[in-house]
């Protein structure tokens, strides 16, 4: 039935849904894993790398994680190509404010422009919906840290922490475990995307190689974004498998004195 009605974007079918937005997002549900966590001290960004071949040049930084401006950087799940067209779109509509406003442009503000055009290709003829969704990362004088994720239909919404890509649902139940209605530390909150990408990426062990992670921070009346390097992220596995070791350590000493 539904073979009538996803020919083209713009025809509903008949239970009203757009079969062209549902493809787009089922194609982000198998792409790689991406989460962000808002923290009272500033934002986490922490991504799934799946292309680790050992020819590909060094020289770009990282492969699902993109500066906007100063004060915003994004990170994807999807089809790479349509990220990249998303992304110097976002670049240049911050661009443009920044030039006729002379200061930064809102964070809600660039995201709500950019899911206006999300919006335009699943209304139009002749276009299909962007394979792409964007967790994005940002300050402003207005509403400081924030957190956001838009989808190929346009949708977008504020969160404190949220995950797309592979596994989304698993990481996302986590999370709501883990998290109350109090923001925590930046630090704890890098322990907390090692602890999810650990249980939900689809590999036995997690490597430094295997995952990219970025913060964004405030220092000197400046936004501070950083990408962690290897090291950084070696320093924070480490840390989490020996707290896992010992907590697994208590449990055999829990069982061997009730036997």
């Amino acid at each position: 039935m539904a073979r009538r009605y996803d020919s083209r974007t713009t025809i509903f079918s008949p239970e009203g849904r757009l079969y062209q937005v549902e493809y787009a997002m089922e194609a982000i549900s198998h792409a790689g894993t991406c989460l962000g966590i808002l923290a009272k001290d500033g934002i986490l960004l922490a991504a799934e790398r799946r292309n680790t071949n050992k020819l590909l040049d060094g020289a770009i930084f990282s492969e699902k994680i993109y500066k906007l401006n100063d004060d915003m950087v994004c990170s994807v799940a999807g089809i790479t190509s349509d990220a990249n067209v998303l992304t110097n779109e976002l670049r240049v509509i911050a661009q443009r404010y920044q030039l006729n406003y002379g200061e930064p442009m809102p964070c809600e503000q660039l995201v709500s422009y950019l899911c206006d055009i999300k919006q335009a290709y699943t209304q139009y003829g002749g276009k299909r919906p962007f394979g792409v969704s964007i967790l994005y990362m940002g300050w402003d004088k207005h509403y400081g840290y924030q957190l956001y994720q838009s989808d190929p239909s346009g949708n977008y919404g504020g969160w404190k922490a949220t995950c797309i890509g592979n596994n989304s649902g698993a990481a996302v139940s986590i999370l709501k475990q883990e998290l109350n209605e109090d923001l925590i530390e930046l630090a704890n909150a890098q322990d907390l995307a090692v602890k999810v990408l650990s249980k939900t990426l689809d590999m036995t062990k997690l490597t430094s190689e295997k995952v990219e992670m970025a913060t964004l921070t405030r220092e000197n009346d400046k936004t501070v974004i950083r990408i962690l390097s290897n090291a950084d992220v070696d320093v924070l596995i480490a840390k989490y498998e020996k707290s896992e070791a010992e907590i697994e350590a208590a449990k055999r000493e829990k069982l061997a004195q009730k036997s």
